[in-house]
C-alpha cells in the first residue's frame, strides 16, 4: 500500500503515468513504489511540489538547514541586505509554492536597478504557475541525470563536485558553530546554503573566530556567484528564474562594491 505522501505526489502530477513521464522512469516502476525511493525524492519534490520532508520524513526532517543562535538588533540597511540574501537563497533551494508566488507578486520596487529587478520578479511570479515553476526548477537544477546548471561552489571553481571549496565551507561553518543535517541532500557549497549563512552573518546570528560576513562572502560567494547568476539569467530553460538571476546578479554587484571599500 502506498503511503499518503506518495499518493499526494501522484495526484499532484496528474496520475502515475504523468509522474513517470516527468521523472523519466517507467510507469510500472512507480506503480511498484510503496514510498518514494531515496534517490528520487528531490525529483519528485521538484515535479509535484510535495515537500521532501513530507515525502520522506525519515531522510529529510522538517528543520531549518542551518542551526544558529540569537538575533541582535539590526539597522535598516543590514536588515534589507539579509532579507535579500535570504529570499534569493530560498528561491534557489526549492521551487516556490503558490503561497510564495503570491507573496512575490507583492514585491515593491523603485527606479534603481535592484528596484526594477524586484518589479520584474513580481511580474514573473504573476505570469507563472506553481506547476510551471516546478518544471522549470527541475530542468534547471535537477534534471534527468543532471540539471542545466550546477549551483555549487566546487563546480564553478574547479569544474568538479565535492572539491576543496566544499571543504573550506565546512571549515568555516565549524568555526561559526553551524551545523547542517547531512540528510538535507545537498552539499554545503550549494548557493542557497551559502546565501542562508551570509544572511545569518549579516544579522549577527552566527559568529566565529576569523569568519565574519565580509570574509565569508569573499571566500565562498564572490569568486563564483556572479558567474552563476549570469548563467541563470541566460539559461535555456529559465523563465521565472531569469528574473531571480537578475536579482541575484544585482545584489552580488552591490555586495562586491561594498566589499571593495576599506574595512
Amino acid at each position: 500500500m502506498r503511503d499518503q505522501a506518495l499518493e499526494r505526489a501522484i495526484g499532484a502530477a496528474g496520475g502515475v503515468r504523468a509522474l513517470a513521464r516527468a521523472l523519466g522512469v517507467s510507469q510500472p516502476a512507480i506503480s511498484s513504489w510503496k514510498r518514494v525511493p531515496a534517490d528520487r525524492v528531490l525529483s519528485v519534490e521538484a515535479s509535484t511540489g510535495v515537500p521532501r520532508g513530507e515525502l520522506r520524513p525519515d531522510l529529510y526532517p522538517q528543520e531549518p538547514i542551518i542551526v544558529s543562535s540569537t538575533t541582535p538588533e539590526l539597522d535598516e540597511i543590514d536588515a534589507a541586505r539579509a532579507d535579500e540574501c535570504e529570499l534569493i537563497g530560498a528561491l534557489l533551494w526549492r521551487a516556490p509554492t503558490a503561497e510564495t508566488l503570491a507573496a512575490l507578486q507583492g514585491l515593491r520596487g523603485d527606479a534603481s536597478p535592484l528596484g526594477m529587478a524586484h518589479l520584474a520578479l513580481a511580474e514573473a511570479a504573476a505570469e507563472t504557475t506553481p506547476e510551471a515553476v516546478r518544471d522549470e526548477f527541475f530542468e534547471l537544477f535537477i534534471g534527468v541525470g543532471r540539471g542545466e546548471l550546477l549551483p555549487y561552489a566546487s563546480y564553478y571553481m574547479t569544474g568538479f563536485l565535492h572539491e576543496r571549496p566544499l571543504a573550506l565551507v565546512r571549515e568555516d561553518m565549524g568555526k561559526l558553530g553551524l551545523a547542517r543535517d547531512e540528510r538535507a541532500g545537498e552539499p554545503e557549497d550549494h548557493i542557497a546554503v551559502l546565501m542562508d549563512i551570509q544572511a545569518q552573518l549579516i544579522r549577527g546570528e552566527a559568529a566565529g573566530e576569523g569568519v565574519d560576513e565580509r570574509s565569508f562572502f569573499e571566500r565562498h560567494i564572490q569568486p563564483w556567484g556572479e558567474r552563476f547568476f549570469a548563467d541563470l539569467e541566460v539559461a535555456r530553460t529559465a523563465r521565472f528564474y531569469r528574473a531571480v538571476g537578475r536579482v541575484g546578479s544585482l545584489y552580488l554587484s552591490i555586495e562586491m562594491q561594498a566589499a571593495s571599500l576599506p574595512a
